[in-house]
């Protein structure tokens, strides 16, 4: 049966949804039984943070799957200014992995996520610069925001309000933020224009959720007057699960992969430990919720509701979950005839969760496509079954909103394990946006994004409008549920793949490179690589530059016959004569529509797959370098895009595997370089390295981009006594002074003056070496406000008959912004041999 549906523009309001473009949850029966006991419970609790990681999932795992409380996390960044150990996307991109990074570990502990506006910016080292670069005013109003949505009864911080500049700035903003807020997110005339979607709100209690970290050693915290102190024992085991509490947090904080956070289970009793800061201080110092209605007796009309889902939870029968649809129908009918909002919304939805896990009711809505251009037609094959004895109709079936368009059809019995399918197709907008993550549609500053839609701010994931609604009648009571369209399909070695439904462009571009390097006033070649995002694409591309640089072709037709098919259009660019930066920008035409942007694809088996969309565009530099002849081998470590720069700045590079560093092989080169983190993650490098130093000895060059301090794979990564710190320059425009002004890396081939070190992004470097042997020569120093100058940015030694340099200048972030004075540094740096 084909039936045609036209969407409606849909907004989905529920702020706290998170959505699913995964293969569907699939309860048993002890889950089951475990979301009915988390539905008879009325509390919330909500934890703040400043990144992704710094969750204690330890806590958050016990106090969702022990207490059953309505557990938040509400992590002020999604972790954009960090480094990635899996692979070369940073900033934006990086911030959207991390954000899936969470999105599935609440999946594994049971609690929710949400975020502010506040950009990641880097490493702050106090919180008056963190928030300065971030808008407090706007991250104030965004945790107040989030704590009048989520009305926890109990707010815990990670971090400590009271101690500035002994942590990361942003981990004590969170602190202070949340500090604040708790004295006025209950005052109307604060943020006012939020009281239009929310209520204000009084949590009962704030807490900081202090250890003996925070003391500075076990003794110390042993010895601590802990009268102030709420103790909870979380090393809960779950005889149903088979698995500790401390093992349930392992699984939840080792999904940070991109940080390299794997985490090993525990087993046997842990404290927590809670601080008192403000509100009703509880009596108990072991219950979180002491003196707090739990009970559905806190909502008006709920105590009927309550004795029904009690029964439900005593008489639950694990062998048949069926048997408690009709007393959870009736449960459901009750609660979505409260009054309070707030609690309707929450447990209508969880109970509507329930009654489908107890009757095996499966509903989807699978695309014929992953990908969908607005205007198009998308073939959708509906699946409805009821896997229970309990008799239940299709109603009807519609575009979304729920509870606002339903196909008129007759009524279908879904009888038991018999499926219904039904094949329909849906006319998608032209006024539908594309996929990207929301937070990401405006152009934001360094510390900030903007989110101009309110009700949007806190949605954890990016918001999917293509949704379809099946209404199910059970006992004479209509139920309304929402699926997502999704994509499905088998692959041959891992089976059944969910992925989410993308509206793309009708044609994207993107450049080969990022950054193209003009050293003089020859022309080069840029290529920019045209994608269909649907069948039969035809148009002409073409790039736009300033008027003082040249490009020839003016534009480029392309005929693209199938969708994802892809063609190379190649430009001759000139340069203008005097020195500068410019952005090159690639636009496509079709049909009259212009069209801008790049689409990026991120992949991770981690994580569900991510489109992106960005300006499609490049930088290029007129710059005034010089650079020799050097043949390079790139080592890789944790993951850059250092050699594509090395590339455009003219050095033949080879990307050298471990197994491959050879003496016979190393032969071929002038100059080794490791990526970041290299003696963190490469452990071959471990019996790789006499290799390497020999190669130095031996007339050559070695150059080592910063490491960690944990887990180096060798002491002997240095010929030289070298010791790794946290040292670090977080302040980019910091002033740079010159150790040894007259050493060759600073004056050939070319010349760096101070000017090489403005326009710096995010920062200078990091992990710095605080202690290095004599035969080391510090280039270069540099300090943040009020510090004690910081020398181990550029350490060069002669070592042999060649020279070995370690840097932790941050050339990973440089390059690739296309940053003039970290290429002319680094050319330096690569031709110390010559």
């Amino acid at each position: 049966m084909q039936k045609h549906h036209t969407i409606y523009f849909v907004f989905f309001a529920f702020i706290f949804q998170i959505v699913e473009a995964q293969q569907p949850a699939k309860p048993d029966a002890v889950a089951i039984y475990n979301q009915i006991k988390k539905l008879n419970f009325l509390g919330s609790v909500l934890y703040i943070a400043a990144h992704p990681d710094d969750e204690n999932t330890r806590l958050i795992s016990y106090l969702s799957n022990q207490i059953n409380a309505r557990t938040g996390y509400l992590s002020l960044t999604r972790g954009d200014g960090g480094q990635n150990l899996i692979g070369p996307e940073l900033r934006e991109q990086l911030g959207l992995i991390r954000t899936q990074e969470l999105i599935e570990a609440r999946k594994i502990d049971g609690g929710e996520q949400f975020f502010s506006r506040a950009n990641d910016f880097g490493f702050s080292k106090n919180p008056v610069e963190t928030l300065q670069i971030w808008d407090k005013n706007q991250v104030l109003s965004d945790v107040i925001w989030t704590i009048r949505k989520f009305q926890p009864d109990v707010i815990i911080n990670r971090f400590d309000h009271r101690s500035p500049g002994t942590t990361h700035g942003h981990h004590t903003s969170s602190a202070m933020l949340s500090f604040e807020a708790f004295d006025k997110v209950n005052d109307a005339a604060v943020f006012p224009n939020q009281l239009q979607y929310v209520s204000t709100w009084q949590p009962k209690r704030l807490f900081f959720n202090t250890s003996w970290w925070f003391y500075g050693s076990k003794e110390k915290f042993e010895a601590a007057d802990k009268t102030n102190l709420i103790n909870m024992k979380i090393g809960t085991y779950y005889p149903s699960l088979g698995k500790s509490n401390q093992e349930i947090a392992a699984l939840s904080r080792s999904r940070h992969q991109s940080q390299g956070f794997g985490s090993t289970g525990t087993r046997g009793e842990e404290d927590e430990y809670l601080e008192f800061l403000k509100g009703d201080i509880p009596k108990d110092k072991t219950n979180l919720f002491e003196g707090i209605d739990t009970t559905w007796n806190r909502v008006k009309n709920g105590k009927s509701i309550g004795d029904i889902l009690a029964n439900v939870e005593k008489n639950f029968d694990f062998k048949n979950p069926s048997t408690s649809i009709p007393e959870l129908v009736k449960a459901y009918n009750l609660i979505d005839q409260l009054a309070d909002k707030h609690w309707r919304t929450i447990k209508s939805e969880e109970i509507k969760k329930i009654i489908a896990a107890c009757a095996g009711l499966y509903l989807e809505a699978v695309s014929d496509r992953q990908e969908v251009t607005r205007g198009s037609t998308l073939k959708i094959k509906l699946e409805a079954i009821n896997r229970s004895n309990i008799p239940m109709k299709l109603n009807g079936i519609g575009a979304v909103p729920v509870y606002s368009h339903k196909e008129d059809q007759k009524a279908t019995d879904l009888q038991f394990n018999i499926p219904y399918s039904q094949n329909i197709t849906l006319d998608i907008p032209y006024d539908f946006d594309f996929t990207n993550p929301y937070w990401l549609n405006q152009k934001g500053s360094i510390g900030m994004y903007q989110v101009v839609n309110q009700e949007n701010i806190g949605i954890p994931d990016v918001i999917r409008q293509v949704k379809v609604g099946f209404w199910i009648a059970i006992n004479g009571v209509e139920i309304p549920f929402e699926r997502n369209v999704v994509y499905k399909y088998n692959d041959d070695v891992i089976g059944e793949v969910y992925q989410p439904l993308d509206i793309v462009p009708v044609a994207s571009s993107s450049f080969a490179e990022k950054v193209y390097i003009f050293n003089n006033d020859r022309s080069k070649l840029v290529t920019v690589k045209v994608k269909a995002g649907k069948d039969t694409v035809t148009g002409n591309v073409k790039l736009n530059v300033p008027l003082n640089w040249e490009v020839s072709p003016t534009e480029i037709p392309f005929n693209l016959d199938k969708k994802n098919q892809e063609m190379l259009a190649v430009f001759n660019v000139s340069p203008s004569k005097e020195a500068g930066e410019i952005s090159i920008n690639s636009i496509v035409a079709v049909d009259g529509q212009v069209y801008d942007q790049e689409k990026i694809d991120i992949n991770y088996t981690h994580i569900y797959k991510q489109m992106v969309l960005k300006p499609a565009e490049a930088k290029g530099i007129r710059l005034k370098i010089k650079t020799k002849d050097e043949k390079i081998a790139y080592i890789m470590g944790a993951g850059d895009e250092v050699p594509k720069s090395l590339t455009q700045m003219g050095y033949e590079v080879s990307i050298l595997k471990p197994e491959e560093i050879t003496t016979e092989k190393l032969q071929d080169f002038d100059v080794v370089m490791t990526g970041i983190r290299a003696y963190n993650v490469v452990n071959a490098l471990a019996y790789k390295q006499s290799i390497l130093l020999d190669f130095v000895k031996n007339g050559k060059t070695m150059i080592v981009q910063y490491n960690t301090l944990d887990d180096i794979v060798t002491k002997d990564m240095s010929p030289f006594p070298l010791k790794i710190s946290r040292d670090r320059v977080t302040e980019e425009n910091a002033e740079v002074r010159f150790l040894a002004p007259n050493h060759p890396v600073l004056n050939y081939p070319n010349k760096i003056t101070e000017e090489d070190f403005k326009g710096w992004k995010q920062e200078q470097g990091l992990y710095y070496p605080s202690e290095w042997d004599a035969n080391f020569t510090p280039i270069l120093s540099a300090n943040d406000k009020g510090e004690k100058p910081k020398d181990g940015a550029l350490l060069v030694a002669k070592y042999g008959k060649g020279n070995y340099i370690y840097t932790g200048i941050s050339f990973f972030r440089e390059l690739p912004e296309g940053v003039s004075g970290a290429f002319r540094l680094l050319a330096n740096i690569i031709a110390i041999g010559k």
